[in-house]
């Protein structure tokens, strides 16, 4: 072959090196970008468990949600609670060995005509029925009014496991007490007053137990 041609074909040939070298890197970077773009959606999703500690007249006590299973709920709570609705309620209704329940605005401060206590009804959201998710002592759910899809800001824990047979498939159950279910339990034996004729039952009598605040976290 003369060395002109010779020439030639080395000179294509380098051309397809370098070509081959260019795509390379290009794909090298294509790689990379569509990584960092992969990483930063999956970080900026929101955990299947987030974490609630309630901070109580009586103790803190911490509490996981279910976001993955009830997503509206969830989140539900969670703004209220970085809106700081939550802050300084009165648990307003004490079953001994049936509930505790909190989350009405017209219990604010301890204030106000305590004949509305439990009647406040905000925004309300769809029910979210898990089967796998039961009215066991400890778990949180969301109160209603009895009709479907009418759950709103008050919530309520239950203390005994017997709830869920009478509960399961009305109230959507959100949440857990991971720690401090001893203060859980104290504020179900706060002392109350009688149920009146018509009204609301199971009130707290004074000292009136709170709840001071709700903070969110992604980690236990």
């Amino acid at each position: 072959m003369p060395s002109a041609q010779k020439r030639k074909v080395l000179e294509k040939t380098r051309k397809r090196q370098r070509r081959g070298v260019v795509y390379l890197l290009l794909a090298v970077v294509l790689i990379v970008i569509i990584a960092v773009g992969v990483y930063a959606y999956v970080s900026s999703l929101p955990p299947g468990i987030i974490y609630a500690t309630l901070n109580t007249s009586k103790g803190t006590f911490e509490v996981e949600l279910y976001r993955s299973q009830t997503p509206i709920t969830v989140n539900n709570f969670v703004n209220l609670a970085r809106s700081g609705f939550y802050n300084n309620l009165v648990w307003h209704r004490i079953e001994a060995r049936f509930v505790v329940q909190t989350g009405d605005e017209n219990t604010k401060n301890g204030g106000g005509n305590n004949n509305t206590w439990g009647q406040y009804q905000g925004t309300t959201v769809p029910d979210e029925i898990v089967s796998s998710l039961h009215n066991y002592a400890g778990y949180m759910a969301m109160a209603n009014t009895g009709a479907a899809n009418s759950g709103s800001t008050q919530f309520f824990i239950n203390l005994v496991d017997k709830n869920s047979s009478s509960l399961d498939g009305k109230y959507t159950v959100f949440g857990r007490v991971i720690s401090g279910m001893d203060v859980v339990n104290a504020i179900g034996v706060v002392p109350v007053y009688p149920a009146p004729p018509s009204g609301v039952c199971c009130q707290p009598k004074p000292p009136l137990p709170f709840l001071t605040s709700v903070t969110i976290s992604n980690t236990p």
